[in-house]
């Protein structure tokens, strides 16, 4: 096993995460198979009882493990399926030492932080390293670990140590050090300043760790004089020295780390000029093998498609907006998912994303009195939405005004999808307005609501928050199969989706909401619990019990977010009538000047897709059959 350690100098926030994940799209783009660890040092368990204001979404994986928000990154990114154990923590660390304390694993001895904390991080990390995250047998070929933080925090020296010594533990040609740090530019000189890089870097030596590889984050490219200083500096050859510089979206950071200079030779690359073209390669991907000893086993990186899809999007210029209806979005990554969910249905629908932040409080009546400018300019936002999204989230505040953004999307036949808690505010908004039942309401807003139409689960803890809820991937079986949510899905009997709630759509009252007209498609296993509902005669009026933005990803968008931009542009029908499902037209679309070429082999698009990139403008060749050389 191979190990690359992804670390952060000067500042947080320097984009660590998009770094390590972009790392290993280079590394599988070799044809090597990567995994991928993080490491949190704070002393909660996991993520699970964090506010998005403290630390971002709370991502979810199949296992029902609530971790980092990188993790969603990780798997996107690679597009592999991590376990709670890929996200260790602080908390989890000392944990599983003082349990083996109390079994008398260390008897007759003093438990210290070194070597027992340290012990137990590194066994840790070769542990979770072994277990296969892409669908195959056998252990990944390079573990990608990122530590969190900032070199220098106090929480964050166990690990520091226990990566020192693990570091000459698997030896020369298996670990290797990308350190990312800041260069910053003073708007008063206007030049680059190492000197933040080079005190994070010393520190990082003086902590027993020397970095291989520097990834210097700046407004823009480094320059060469700027390098060599750094390289004299902080000894790392300056064809090691990576930049990272700032760029429209995190799809063109795999990129910058194969060419550096990307934005400028790209008419280049549209005619293959490679010797133009890779005058600028900063060779990332050289200098990882290199210190990982993997030259013989891996390839040049194939990064056409990646780079295909990342042009597609910044050439789109058609918008599609959505109306985003929640209590967090003061701070976008409390909504990560969701909003990557939305991007990756928007571009392969070929429409620019537009989302419109609409804090559910504005649109109640009460800040219609406090602060009328808000509410108008609120309500300004959610009426010039194509399409309306409630996301899941907890408590109280903000609900009212979920609510009528709910029944201005379901009585204006504007396209409306609800995701757990958005789910069951549709439910209640049915209820009161279709039903007459005025005071219907949650359990978990009003505990002593006559009406519930959302309850708390049996199964549930009212004692214990962390790691009590429903969570992780359960299996929902439709129920309904001529309904648009199961033909997005491809028509198939059951999905397996995410899962994290604590409440559900009160079973005794599923019969007269159907009898009004609202009509549940999905449920678990035992019928009683609703995971899908529909509006019949609405253009999509869907909501979801689970959590559909966990498993989306670039060239592969949820089914669900799919059918959203697409009745948010006008095209649901066409698609569903002249592709029956989502998962027969997963083309990628290749795009070359003008030129877009979509090509399906049983929903993949074939190698040999590449080579036609020069061989038509303006052309589009789809061939349902297995023989795709027959077609063309």
């Amino acid at each position: 096993m191979k190990y690359v350690l992804v670390t952060g100098g000067v500042v947080s926030g320097l984009g660590k995460g998009v770094t390590a994940s972009s790392i290993g799209v280079l590394l599988k783009a070799c044809g090597l198979r990567v995994t991928s660890i993080k490491i949190d040092p704070y002393l909660n368990t996991d993520a699970g009882t964090m506010s998005p204001f403290e630390h971002g979404e709370v991502f979810v994986l199949d296992d029902g493990g609530e971790v980092d928000l990188d993790l969603g990154n990780y798997e996107r990114f690679l597009d592999i399926t991590l376990t709670r154990d890929n996200n260790i923590t602080t908390g989890k660390i000392y944990q599983s030492v003082i349990d083996k304390e109390r079994r008398g694993d260390y008897l007759g001895k003093t438990v210290q932080v070194v070597p027992h904390i340290t012990d137990a991080i590194q066994e840790w990390i070769e542990r979770v390293a072994m277990i296969p995250v892409d669908g195959k047998e056998g252990p990944a070929d390079v573990c990608v670990i990122e530590l969190g933080g900032t070199i220098g925090d106090i929480e964050s020296m166990p690990f520091i140590e226990a990566l020192g010594q693990f570091s000459y533990h698997v030896g020369p040609g298996n670990f290797c050090l990308v350190h990312v740090s800041l260069v910053p530019v003073l708007n008063v000189v206007g030049e680059q300043k190492t000197k933040p890089t080079q005190h994070s870097v010393r520190g990082l030596r003086g902590l027993g760790l020397v970095p291989n590889i520097l990834a210097c984050r700046s407004t823009k490219e480094l320059d060469e004089n700027v390098k060599e200083k750094l390289a004299q500096f902080c000894h790392v050859p300056a064809d090691n020295i990576i930049t990272l510089y700032d760029v429209p979206n995190i799809w063109h950071i795999p990129l910058l780390l194969r060419v550096s200079d990307f934005f400028r030779h790209i008419s280049f690359y549209a005619r293959k000029d490679w010797n133009i073209f890779l005058q600028q390669d900063q060779k990332a991907h050289t200098a990882l093998l290199k210190g990982l000893n993997l030259h013989s086993v891996a390839g040049e990186p194939d990064l056409d498609r990646w780079t295909s899809r990342t042009r597609l999007y910044d050439k789109l210029h058609d918008s599609v907006k959505i109306a985003m209806v929640g209590k967090y979005t003061g701070l976008s990554d409390s909504y990560l998912s969701v909003l990557k969910a939305l991007l990756h249905a928007s571009v392969a629908s070929n429409r620019r994303l537009i989302v419109e932040w609409v804090p559910a409080g504005d649109l109640e009546d009460i800040s219609a009195t406090e602060a009328p400018e808000v509410y108008a300019a609120a309500w300004e936002l959610l009426k010039g939405a194509d399409g309306v999204l409630v996301p899941g989230g907890f408590g109280d505040r903000g609900v009212q005004g979920k609510i009528l953004a709910a029944k201005y999307a379901r009585e204006n036949g504007i396209p409306f999808l609800g995701i757990c808690l958005g789910m069951q505010i549709a439910v209640i908004e049915f209820a009161r307005s279709v039903l007459g039942i005025l005071d219907a309401n949650s359990t978990e807003f009003d505990p002593e609501t006559t009406n519930p139409c959302v309850v708390f689960m049996p199964e549930g803890s009212k004692t214990h928050m962390g790691g009590t809820m429903r969570l992780g991937s359960r299996r929902t079986y439709f129920t309904v199969m001529d309904c648009i949510s199961a033909q997005l899905y491809g028509n198939v009997k059951f999905v397996d989706e995410r899962h994290r709630h604590r409440y559900e759509v009160n079973p005794e009252m599923v019969c007269q909401l159907e009898n009004a007209g609202l009509s549940f498609v999905g449920s678990d296993e035992t019928g009683r619990r609703m995971e899908i509902v529909e509006l019949s005669g609405h253009p999509y009026f869907v909501g979801v019990q689970f959590h559909p933005e966990f498993k989306s990803r670039p060239g592969k968008p949820s089914p669900l977010f799919l059918g959203l931009i697409k009745a948010a542009c006008g095209q649901l029908e066409a698609f569903l009538q002249n592709n029956g499902n989502a998962s027969q037209f997963s083309a990628d679309t290749i795009s070359n000047g003008h030129a877009k070429i979509k090509i399906v082999q049983n929903g993949h698009t074939p190698k040999f897709a590449n080579g036609l990139l020069n061989a038509a403008y303006g052309n589009s060749v789809v061939c349902p059959r297995k023989d795709v050389n027959h077609c063309l």
